[in-house]
């Protein structure tokens, strides 16, 4: 497909200024995100009498749509995370914290494509006893940043703070760990706003490089859910999947939120929703927009809304 996508599906293709060809089939169409499931039970101490002090963390790792078919990989090394620890820091402003007030949940050096992860495949990032507590802030460094694309090329990108001070991600409303109870985290880390490419993005050729902005999206799972479905058109009488079609979120107020994609099969997930009304349309280059429609995201469950394309009708001598 080399029609440009319209001004509208860019918007919602949040930012990175690729227009796709047709997709191939073995390229994964999700961005990346960072997921982060802190799954809190009871620690060995518990057998000691402390389970109001400490918790269990499981640090995972999956993606977020990323439907550009000129791209082959996206590849970061993440080398630690940690979380602050709310408790006693009232009235402290971020940069007044001190290392102490930080929990590190990880600190080893994991490299991964995350075109690798998709609808909902996770990668295990971390899983330790933390102290119980209210969290507020995620910090993830990042370094080893690059883009392969489809024709070879390789660019390797600068990461603007990253490396050094991580990137931090504020948990709104806060995750409270309790001992011998269950909360979930999610980081998404958002690809295509976080990669935005340079030169004539057009075709694979005049692409120049790209520059890294990462964007990180935190939802508490215990008041998230998810939205899948499936999009198809008729083709005849029969009803076929249309790989590729774009899934654009907005708030209530007609703000985006996130964009998905649907894959080979015309399957989309997308997670990490929190609970509440959004409004949700289908769109793909050569056919006519879905109507917007409504739907409910319930905490912890999942949200169905399939979708139907119609075809373009393009009147002679255009």
């Amino acid at each position: 497909m080399d029609a440009e996508r319209s001004h509208f599906q860019r918007t919602y293709n949040m930012n990175l200024l690729i227009k796709p060809h047709t997709m191939r089939t073995k390229i994964f169409i999700y961005a990346l995100s960072f997921i982060l499931f802190a799954f809190i039970g009871c620690s060995d101490d518990a057998e000691n009498g402390n389970t109001d002090t400490m918790g269990r963390l499981t640090v995972q790792l999956t993606d977020a749509p990323f439907p550009f078919d000129m791209v082959a990989e996206a590849n970061v090394t993440v080398f630690k995370i940690d979380a602050r620890l709310k408790d006693g820091q009232e009235g402290k402003t971020d940069e007044e914290e001190t290392g102490s007030s930080f929990v590190t949940l990880m600190e080893e050096e994991i490299s991964v494509n995350l075109l690798d992860l998709t609808n909902g495949t996770m990668e295990t990032m971390a899983d330790l006893d933390v102290p119980a507590g209210t969290y507020d802030l995620i910090r993830v460094y990042v370094k080893g940043v690059n883009v392969v694309l489809t024709d070879d090329r390789t660019f390797d990108l600068k990461v603007p703070s990253g490396e050094q001070t991580g990137i931090k991600i504020f948990i709104d409303p806060a995750l409270t760990v309790a001992g011998g109870l269950s909360s979930d985290l999610l980081l998404d880390f958002d690809v295509s706003r976080s990669f935005v490419a340079k030169g004539n993005v057009n075709s694979v050729d005049g692409i120049t490089g790209f520059n890294f902005k990462p964007v990180i999206k935190v939802s508490n799972l215990s008041t998230a859910g998810t939205l899948s479905g499936l999009v198809t058109t008729m083709d005849g009488e029969s009803s076929v999947a249309v790989e590729d079609a774009q899934i654009s979120v907005l708030d209530i107020d007609e703000e985006p939120v996130i964009s998905g994609a649907t894959n080979v099969d015309g399957n989309y997930t997308i997670m990490g929703l929190n609970a509440g009304t959004y409004k949700v349309f289908a769109s793909m280059n050569g056919f006519v927009n879905t109507d917007t429609v409504e739907v409910e995201i319930v905490a912890a469950n999942k949200t169905i809304q399939d979708f139907v394309l119609e075809a373009e009708v393009v009147e002679e001598g255009n």
